[in-house]
C-alpha cells in the first residue's frame, strides 16, 4: 500500500468501543417513549445514522408529545455522558494513528455518528490534533452503505479516492468505502463475527506491529 496516501478511520468500533453505549442509550429513550426495543429490530438498526434509528422506532411505535429530532438528541445526549464517564479506548489506536502520522499519511474520519460526538470522542483518546479532516454522515442524504461520506472525505483530504485507506468494523461501512472505490482494512478488535469477505485486508489489533500491514503494496 506504499501508494496511498491517506488512512480515513470509522468511529464507533475502529477508535472508540462504544457499540454498548449506543445500545444502553437507545434502549433507554425508546422504551421511556413506549417503545418494546427487541433484539431482532436492535441489528436492523445497528448501521443506521442516529436520524435514521430513531425514525425507525416511530414508524414502529409511534409516541406523542416529543419531535423526532428531539427523541434524536436524547439519544445522542445519553452516549456523550456515557463516553465521558467510562473507559472506551480502542487499545493502542493512539499510537498507531501517530506512527501513520510519521509516515506522511493524511488522517481522516469518516463515520455515521452525530458531528455533535465526534470532538467528544477526539479530545478523550486525546487524538483531535492528529486528524486532518473529519466528516459525520449526517451532513449527507445518506449514512453508510452509501459512498457519500467517503466520497467527502477524499475531496476534503485533497486525495482520490483509490488513493485512500478506509478502516472499518461493520459490513456496511466497508461497503461504503468499496462503493467508493477505496482500499478497505477490516478491523476486528477480535470479535470473529465480523463479516470480512469484501475487505482486501483485515487487521485484529492497533498493537503488535499491525501497522506493517500498510506497509504492504
Amino acid at each position: 500500500m506504499t501508494n496511498k496516501k491517506a488512512i480515513i478511520f470509522d468511529m464507533d468500533g475502529v477508535i472508540i468501543d462504544s457499540e454498548k453505549y449506543w445500545k444502553q442509550a437507545e434502549y433507554e429513550v425508546f422504551t421511556s417513549l413506549g417503545v418494546r426495543v427487541t433484539d431482532e429490530y436492535s441489528k436492523i438498526t445497528k448501521s443506521m445514522t442516529t436520524a435514521e434509528v430513531t425514525q425507525f422506532w416511530h414508524d414502529k411505535y409511534p409516541w406523542k408529545n416529543k419531535d423526532a429530532a428531539v427523541v434524536e438528541q436524547m439519544v445522542i445526549s445519553r452516549v456523550i455522558e456515557l463516553i465521558e464517564t467510562e473507559n472506551c479506548q480502542i487499545n493502542g489506536v493512539k499510537s498507531f494513528i501517530e506512527k501513520l502520522k510519521t509516515r506522511k499519511y493524511k488522517i481522516g474520519l469518516a463515520t455515521n455518528s452525530p458531528s455533535r460526538i465526534i470532538p467528544v470522542v477526539l479530545k478523550k483518546l486525546g487524538i483531535l490534533h492528529l486528524f486532518d479532516s473529519i466528516l459525520s454522515a449526517e451532513f449527507e442524504k445518506k449514512g453508510k452503505p452509501d459512498p457519500a461520506v467517503y466520497y467527502r472525505a477524499a475531496e476534503k483530504l485533497f486525495t482520490k479516492p483509490e488513493d485512500c485507506i478506509v478502516i472499518e468494523d461493520s459490513y456496511t461501512g466497508m461497503l461504503a468505502a468499496k462503493n467508493a472505490g477505496m482500499t478497505v482494512v477490516a478491523f476486528t478488535n477480535g470479535n470473529k463475527e465480523i463479516d470480512c469477505k469484501i475487505a482486501d485486508y483485515k487487521i485484529d489489533s492497533f498493537e503488535n506491529n499491525e501497522i506493517e500491514l500498510l506497509k504492504m503494496n
